[in-house]
């Protein structure tokens, strides 16, 4: 088991004032929904012993990113993806972030929730910024983000992409979150890593910093089986970040992590 313990402000707080979250940094493996899932169930075990209450996954957790075998593969929100999750989150007792392929009719999505303790879904997003070159048929696009008031504060979610789209960013902020989730699976070349990681800080604390709220950036570990950026190494590193762009913890390069954090509410 790997943790990493990163306090954020000083040691008066009351533990009642703080949120612990755990940024589980995974292997995802392009098309390996099962054993995907005991990846996912492997680092809530590990959270769960860490006494943390929310833990944050990548994007397209059970599936792999712009993997078009998805389009067959997912279901929907509700159903059998999303509900195996929600199985854990009451298990465990945990509030859980993950990105999840959406299958609504004949589009697939890239979307986030936000899973309660209770095993109930929170909050749902849509991926605006596809990308729709790397795969075909592409991801269709959401549209505008959400909040939801939790026991943690006013939570936002945006995936990836997102987080680097003027248009979104601006729209988020005008929702004033307490606190942002971000699922990413942050690619590049294997020859390009650990050095791509820096602009994976930098669009983290810039996202952080515009928005006005900490930034939960958690990265996959692993690489593209299927299109253009076919090989592709998601690199990790994930990164929590405060409101003016300072980093509170960072994750391991190119390699599993759960890493926790402690948020003065």
């Amino acid at each position: 088991m790997w943790l990493k313990f990163v306090p954020f402000g000083l040691g008066q707080i009351a533990a009642e004032a703080r949120t612990r979250i755990a940024m589980a940094q995974v292997h995802c493996i392009s098309s390996d929904r099962a054993g995907n899932l005991q990846r996912v169930r492997h680092a809530l075990e590990d959270a769960k012993k860490a006494d943390v209450q929310l833990v944050c996954f990548p994007e397209t957790m059970l599936y792999g990113w712009v993997n078009p075998d998805a389009h067959k593969m997912a279901s929907g929100i509700p159903g059998k993806d999303v509900n195996a999750v929600r199985e854990m989150a009451r298990e465990f007792s945990l509030h859980v972030c993950i990105g999840l392929c959406e299958k609504d009719g004949g589009a697939l999505y890239d979307s986030a929730v936000l899973i309660g303790a209770d095993g109930a879904v929170l909050l749902k997003h849509r991926k605006i910024n596809v990308l729709t070159e790397l795969m075909d048929p592409p991801y269709t696009a959401g549209r505008g983000v959400r909040v939801v008031e939790t026991e943690f504060g006013v939570v936002g979610l945006m995936i990836c992409a997102d987080s680097f789209a003027e248009g979104v960013l601006a729209e988020m902020k005008k929702l004033k979150p307490d606190l942002l989730l971000i699922p990413y699976g942050w690619a590049n070349r294997g020859e390009q890593w650990p050095e791509h990681g820096e602009s994976l800080k930098s669009t983290i604390a810039r996202a952080a910093k515009e928005i006005g709220c900490p930034v939960i950036g958690t990265n996959s570990v692993g690489s593209i089986a299927h299109g253009p950026w076919k090989g592709m190494v998601f690199g990790g590193q994930s990164y929590a970040v405060s409101s003016d762009g300072s980093v509170l913890a960072k994750g391991r390069d190119r390699d599993r992590d759960i890493v926790i954090v402690n948020l003065d509410r």
